[in-house]
């Protein structure tokens, strides 16, 4: 009961604060248009479509709101306004998936609209446009509005202004999120846009060498590896392999979670992944940076740390001269190139490939004959169809090579070819777990783990096979969401290498998605210097820690213990159990808050020193 004061309260704070934003201009020129009597009529009918727009907004947002919370387990956010700039393919995926949802909310907003009209037509009579005011009444009414919206907006007498973390009061990223209105949240998320370079106004500050100690410490290199005070984390990796360097092909996996894969304790929906994982390198707790693509690749291909901001995909610094394991390799005279079934140019993933070590690009426009086009592009069989023929031919040539390849068949709408895949037959009380939308989604990954499964098995009977490391890997977990600050056991995920120095290997060390890259480096026997701070697995007395995103909420796990930053608060700390998959609140967990805030902090110190460039 408490609980539900609390959000009742503190929501009705953001509320008067939203509507003080939204109010406090036309309140401003208000009793000077209505004091003079040529503007007042034209000013009535300017207001008439100013509360208009106001009430389409904020109904339309809260519509909206179930749908997202379904999807994404809190309120719209970043990720309402961050793919607008791809009209195409979200107008896809909302048609093929989400039809219902659409019609729904059209519906009902035009149901509402036309409710709110005939309530407006009595507030804004043609009476109360022919009232004249006084000039007294007009600096009175000037004056309470001012003063009223004023304090609305801001919420607080206090030195800052309210904002998220004032109203907050829950370990539960929902309840919380509930406390807020869905327009504050995303126009708070459209300011934060602003401020996604600088971590320090969201966790708090420490200073650059101490951040830069404590992260050079966590890599586990010898400090003697260092040797750039410009760029801080700059370092000598030796690999383990040594020999004639093997080609390297990386298979990033749509939206596969390990509570999916039956060797993970999962779902047995990836028999081919599971017997993969007993051919090779098998990590047990790999752990996801974050809850997107671009997260995804921007750990596994530059090894950068996650921060609340974009990822490094889509920033301006970063798309030329930013370091990849791509332009590492491409200065090793390897052949580098990146597959994938759609557009390229989603996720502005062509461009920071082609400024960052990626010469070559396949896309759905160069996917030959393909059997199946979905929302997302083509099948997951033709992509990999289409990745053997390259591969073929890359591996032709006297160069290594390095192909990356990102599957999409797995991905809301969940399109995919008919008669491929059996769907798993569930008990009814298991069944009762799982709507309409899920059961497509297991389908879409049981297809997924088919199409991988006959291409490894056709991979091996190529001649590329023999000199080539292979990684399997997801990008991020379907759907983060439960009553945690961060859902640490959605961040799950698998991982295998394939053809690398540990066969038949299930290595049961915590890890991070960071620690993927520098691993891969040292198995094809590529001596390099970078500025990854992930480590080298090949290391037995390596890895052991994790550290990931999740919207404004940053996790840092060394062993079993946790700490979590959160916007404007003290840093919380728990023990998290791996076999039930919860966190414990604990007092101390020893200097891991600091530990986490080191690192929380260091992708903005890097990418605005531009300490990831390679030039």
């Amino acid at each position: 009961m408490q609980s539900f004061v609390s959000l009742l309260a503190n929501g009705f704070r953001i509320d008067l604060s939203t509507l003080g934003y939204l109010l406090i201009s036309p309140a401003l020129f208000h009793p000077w248009l209505m004091y003079f009597s040529k503007t007042r009529h034209v000013w009535i009918k300017a207001l008439k479509l100013v509360f208009l727009s106001i009430f389409i907004i904020i109904t339309f947002f809260e519509l909206a709101t179930p749908a997202f919370i379904h999807e994404y387990g809190f309120r719209p956010n970043r990720l309402f306004i961050e793919y607008l700039i791809y009209p195409n393919e979200v107008a896809n995926m909302l048609f093929e998936g989400h039809l219902w949802t659409i019609i729904i909310v059209s519906l009902l907003l035009a149901f509402l609209i036309k409710l709110y009209l005939s309530i407006s037509r009595l507030i804004f009579s043609t009476q109360y446009a022919n009232q004249a005011i006084s000039s007294a009444s007009a600096i009175s009414t000037f004056l309470i509005l001012f003063l009223t919206l004023f304090l609305c907006a801001r919420g607080t007498l206090a030195h800052r202004p309210i904002n998220p973390s004032f109203v907050y009061f829950s370990t539960d990223p929902l309840i919380n999120s509930l406390t807020l209105n869905s327009a504050y949240s995303v126009a708070h998320a459209y300011k934060q846009f602003g401020n996604e370079s600088n971590a320090a106004k969201m966790y708090g500050k420490m200073a650059p060498e101490k951040v830069i100690e404590i992260v050079r410490k966590e890599t586990d290199l010898d400090s003697k590896s260092f040797y750039s005070n410009v760029k801080p984390s700059l370092a000598t990796h030796l690999p383990v392999y040594q020999g004639k360097p093997k080609n390297l092909v990386i298979i990033l996996e749509e939206s596969l979670g390990a509570q999916f894969v039956s060797s993970l304790g999962g779902l047995p929906l990836t028999p081919a992944i599971d017997k993969l994982s007993k051919e090779g390198w098998s990590f047990q707790r790999l752990y996801a940076t974050g809850t997107r693509s671009v997260r995804g690749i921007e750990a596994v291909i530059t090894g950068f740390t996650p921060t609340p901001a974009r990822a490094v995909v889509k920033l301006d610094k970063s798309q030329t001269n930013f370091f990849t394991i791509a332009s590492l390799l491409k200065a090793n005279n390897y052949t580098t190139q990146f597959i994938y079934g759609g557009e390229s140019h989603f996720d502005n993933m062509k461009s920071f490939f082609l400024g960052n070590g990626f010469a070559d690009i396949v896309d759905f426009d160069d996917i030959e004959n393909p059997n199946f086009v979905a929302s997302w592009g083509a099948s997951d069989e033709d992509l990999f169809k289409q990745a053997d023929k390259e591969i073929t031919k890359l591996n032709e040539s006297d160069k290594p090579f390095f192909t990356f390849i990102f599957s999409s068949s797995n991905h809301d709408p969940f399109e995919i070819p008919d008669k491929r895949v059996t769907p798993i037959k569930y008990t009814k009380e298991q069944l009762s777990k799982y709507d309409a939308k899920e059961l497509l989604r297991h389908k879409a990954i049981q297809y997924a783990d088919y199409a991988l499964g006959k291409f490894i098995d056709k991979a091996k009977k190529q001649p590329y096979w023999e000199d080539t490391v292979f990684l399997i890997v997801a990008d991020h977990d379907a759907r983060a969401s439960g009553v945690d600050l961060v859902p640490i056991k959605n961040f799950h995920i698998p991982g295998i290498i394939l053809n690398g120095k540990k066969e038949h290997f299930t290595d049961n060390r915590l890890i991070s998605q960071i620690d993927l890259a520098p691993t891969l480096l040292s198995l094809i026997g590529i001596k390099n210097t970078s500025p990854m701070l992930g480590h080298d697995l090949n290391n037995v007395n390596s890895g052991g820690r994790a550290m990931m995103q999740y919207a404004d909420n940053f996790a840092y796990i060394k062993g079993e213990n946790v700490a979590i930053l959160q916007p404007q608060k003290e840093p919380l700390k728990f023990k998290y159990n791996f076999n039930n998959k919860k966190l414990y609140s604990q007092k101390s967990t020893g200097n891991l808050s600091e530990i986490a805030l080191a690192h929380a902090l260091w992708g903005s110190f890097a990418y605005k020193n531009e300490w990831f460039n390679i030039k």
